[in-house]
C-alpha cells in the first residue's frame, strides 16, 4: 500500500458523493421529475432556481476537476507537493483540503 492510498481512497469517496450531487443538479435543471408551471410567476421562481441550480452544478464540475487532478497526482508520486513553490504542503491543509494544490503560503499569495 502506498504512503497516499487512504487520501486517494477518500477523494473517491468525495467524487463519488459529487458525481451524484452533479447528476440530481442536472435532473433538476431538466425537469426530469416535472415540466415547468404553466402559472408565469411561479416559472420566475423555478428559473431563479435554476440559476442557483447552475451555479451549484459548475462549482460541483470544479471540485470534480480539482478532486481527479489530486488523484492523478497521488498516482504520479506528486501529491503533497505545492505546484508553486514545491515545498511540502501541510498536513493539516491537506486533511481540510485533500484536494489543495498549493500551500497555505502560496495559496495566500495567489489570492491577493
Amino acid at each position: 500500500m502506498t504512503q497516499h492510498e487512504e487520501v486517494k481512497r477518500r477523494l473517491y469517496l468525495m467524487l463519488e458523493d459529487m458525481e451524484f450531487r452533479l447528476a440530481r443538479i442536472t435532473m433538476d435543471i431538466k425537469r426530469s421529475d416535472e415540466p415547468l408551471e404553466k402559472d408565469f410567476a411561479e416559472q420566475g421562481t423555478q428559473k431563479e432556481n435554476d440559476e442557483v441550480l447552475d451555479y451549484l452544478g459548475n462549482a460541483a464540475r470544479s471540485e470534480i476537476a480539482q478532486i481527479r487532478q489530486a488523484i492523478k497526482r497521488i498516482d504520479e508520486d506528486k501529491y503533497g507537493l505545492c505546484e508553486v513553490c514545491d515545498e511540502p504542503i501541510g498536513k493539516e491543509r491537506l486533511e481540510v483540503l485533500p484536494y489543495s494544490t498549493m500551500c497555505i503560503k502560496c495559496a495566500s499569495q495567489a489570492h491577493r
